[in-house]
């Protein structure tokens, strides 16, 4: 049953509960929208604030995660609520029709008994039979009247469960003023985190860059003193930050041993380095990486059942020599690339030649 919300019920010119709680209801209803409609905004912000942050956001994004949790439950709380407020409202829209249909009987009840008496002036009747008549019309009267008082009764509970809705609700915008309150309180302190991150990674650029500076100088010295030292030769030449020596120089054909040039090579290899290595640092973390390479060919050997066993095994002979000869073991690291990494992708004897070599780079680990 509909009724205007400035406008009076019949025959209940005292009973203004019904459109009082609707405003009620919709006022709460749109302070709660709005309150969720933050806190998502605030969730989506403090998301796109705390990715691609290290572990120590994280724990803040778990926090993040239960509040969003417990809203969600406070949510489907909320929802069921405003369910048990729709089915309160639907039983007090039944009761109130029944209570102006029983107002209505009782209306008709009265006249009956009216006509009654008047009736029974009019008509000869004997005593009995009008005493008859009258206990029965107050008797139905009596029981209409039950009827009346029970669905007040009715109305009076409903109206309490109403009241009680409404307590949980002021806990649950309250609830929520404080998980708002929170979650400001973790947005501090992620701008402060944030700035403190940011100034962290400005300085260890600045570190990284100013080591990567110091090895560059150090691989150019290296370079050039290398160079210096083996002299011009075609089989020996400098690419990028590589310093390259072709396999014939250093081994025999399928073999990981080093020859007598090869030896002699890498004496002069050694010696450079081990003159470079007083000059570095200690707190610049330098290595040198032997990378062993072949070509397309494949080899099946007792020995070397690949071509991949072939290059690291020549790439370790080397290492191994350089130890011998003085060089830190802590320096140094060697690596078969078998041949997956040409230089030259040619399928002829000159990219064959080519890409049978050691490689050596100076690196920063």
């Amino acid at each position: 049953m509909a009724f205007s919300r400035r406008g009076k019920r019949p025959n209940n010119a005292n009973n203004n509960t019904w459109p009082g709680f609707v405003d009620a209801l919709s006022t709460l209803l749109l302070v709660i929208i709005f309150l969720l409609s933050i806190f998502m905004l605030a969730q989506f912000f403090l998301g796109q604030a705390l990715s691609g942050r290290d572990e120590a956001l994280d724990k803040l994004k778990i926090q993040v995660f239960e509040l969003s949790d417990l809203l969600s439950l406070q949510r489907q709380a909320n929802d069921d609520m405003r369910s048990n407020v729709i089915q309160l409202s639907a039983s007090l829209q039944i009761a109130d029709s029944d209570r102006e249909q029983l107002q209505r009987n009782i209306l008709d009840l009265e006249a009956d008994i009216a006509e009654a008496q008047g009736f029974s002036d009019r008509i000869a009747r004997s005593a009995e039979n009008q005493k008859q008549v009258i206990t029965n019309l107050q008797n139905r009267y009596a029981v209409a009247m039950d009827t009346l008082n029970n669905e007040r009764s009715l109305s009076k509970v409903a109206q309490n469960e109403v009241k009680a809705l409404n307590i949980q609700l002021a806990n649950l915008r309250q609830q929520l003023t404080s998980l708002n309150s929170a979650l400001e309180v973790y947005e501090a302190k992620d701008i402060e985190q944030g700035a403190i991150i940011t100034n962290l990674s400005e300085r260890l650029n600045t570190a990284l860059a100013s080591k990567v500076a110091e090895l560059n100088q150090f691989r150019s010295d290296f370079f050039g003193r290398l160079r210096q030292a083996l002299g011009e030769r075609n089989d020996i030449r400098i690419q990028g930050d590589r310093f390259i020596f072709q396999s014939e120089v250093l081994f025999s054909s399928g073999s990981a041993t080093l020859g007598i040039i090869g030896q002699q090579e890498m004496t002069k290899l050694a010696n450079t380095l081990s003159s470079i290595i007083e000059t570095i640092p200690n707190d610049v973390d330098w290595v040198l990486r032997i990378d062993g390479h072949t070509d397309i060919l494949p080899i099946r050997t007792v020995q070397f059942p690949s071509n991949w066993d072939l290059s690291a095994a020549r790439a370790l002979s080397v290492l191994k020599y350089l130890i011998s000869r003085g060089v830190p073991a802590d320096r140094l690291a060697a690596t078969g690339f078998g041949q997956f990494h040409p230089l030259d992708p040619a399928d002829n004897q000159e990219a064959y030649r080519r890409n049978r070599r050691i490689e050596m780079r100076l690196d920063q680990r």
